[in-house]
C-alpha cells in the first residue's frame, strides 16, 4: 500500500507546477494533501478529481487557508472530519478515513510565526489535545496512519541549520520533547524506520532549496502495531510543486 503526503501551499499554483501530472505516475492508494489555500468548489478543473480515486476535502469557512484533501483508492468505510477541539479545528485541520482495521489521516497542524506569542501559545494547546486523541485512540482495535505537515522537527538530524533554527517555533524544545512522548507511547516516525540519513528534508521555509535551511515536518506517524510494515521511504525532491516535497511510503498492508 502506497500511502503520498505532500503540504501543497496552495493546490491549484501546485497543480499548475506539475503535481498531478506528477501523481499519475505514482499508484498511490491514499494521496494526503495539506493547506489547499482554497475551497472545493473552487476547483472545477477535472485535474483535481482523479478517475480512479474517491476525494474528501475539509475546508476552512474563508476557504483560503488550512483545508486538507485526502484520496482514496479503495472507498472508505466512513469518513472523519475534525478532531473534535472546537476552535482549534480551524486552526489545525484533520480528516481521516477508515476501513475495516485500519484508518488513514491527513493532519495539517497550526502554524506560529517566530515572536508570535499567541499563535504559538494556541498551537502548543493544540498538540496537548492531541496528544490526549492519540493516547484515547491507541485502546480502539484499529491501527492508525497519520500523514502531514505537523509543523515540528523532531531531532537535530531533521533540521539543516539547528544553531539558527534553535529558538523558532517548530524546533522548540517544548515542541520535540511533544514528538518524544508520542514517539515512547505507542507511535512510530515511519520514514525513519527505513531511512536514518541526515539530510532528508522536506520543506525550506524561504523556497531555496540549495540555501541550507531544510526541515523534515512532514511525517507519516503510525501506531506501533505496523512498526514492520514499513517497505520503503522516501522524500521527492527531483521537482518542485511548493516549498514542501511530496513523502512517499509503501506498507506491506492490504485493505
Amino acid at each position: 500500500m502506497r500511502i503520498i503526503s505532500f503540504s501543497a501551499d496552495g493546490l491549484r499554483n501546485a497543480a499548475d507546477q506539475g503535481f498531478y501530472d506528477w501523481l499519475q505516475e505514482q499508484d498511490a492508494d491514499f494521496v494526503c494533501i495539506q493547506d489547499l489555500g482554497c475551497s472545493e468548489y473552487d476547483l472545477q478543473a477535472d485535474v483535481y478529481f482523479p478517475a480512479d480515486y474517491n476525494p474528501y476535502f475539509l475546508d476552512n469557512v474563508d476557504g483560503k487557508t488550512n483545508g486538507v484533501a485526502i484520496y482514496c483508492r479503495k472507498l472508505p468505510k466512513a469518513i472523519m472530519s475534525g478532531l473534535g477541539f472546537t476552535d482549534f479545528d480551524m486552526e489545525g485541520r484533520y480528516i481521516q478515513a477508515d476501513y475495516e482495521n485500519i484508518s488513514v489521516g491527513c493532519l495539517l497542524a497550526p502554524y506560529a510565526a517566530p515572536g508570535d506569542a499567541d499563535q504559538l501559545a494556541r498551537k502548543q494547546e493544540f498538540f496537548q489535545l492531541l496528544g490526549n486523541h492519540l493516547q484515547k485512540v491507541r485502546n480502539k482495535r484499529r491501527e492508525f496512519i497519520i500523514c502531514g505537515n505537523w509543523q515540528v522537527a523532531h531531532t537535530p538530524d531533521d533540521v539543516e541549520d539547528t544553531e539558527t533554527n534553535s529558538t523558532l517555533p517548530g524546533f522548540l524544545a517544548e515542541e520535540r520533547q511533544w514528538m518524544n512522548e508520542l514517539f515512547e507511547n505507542g507511535y512510530v516516525d515511519a520514514f525513519r524506520e527505513i531511512n536514518s540519513d541526515r539530510d532528508e528534508f522536506s520543506w525550506w521555509p524561504d523556497g531555496n532549496r540549495e540555501g541550507g535551511n531544510g526541515w523534515r515536518t512532514d511525517f507519516h506517524v503510525v501506531s506501533k502495531g505496523l512498526q514492520y510494515s514499513v517497505d520503503y521511504g522516501a522524500i521527492y525532491k527531483v521537482k518542485e510543486f511548493s516549498t514542501h516535497a511530496p513523502v512517499i511510503m509503501d506498507y506491506d498492508i492490504e485493505l
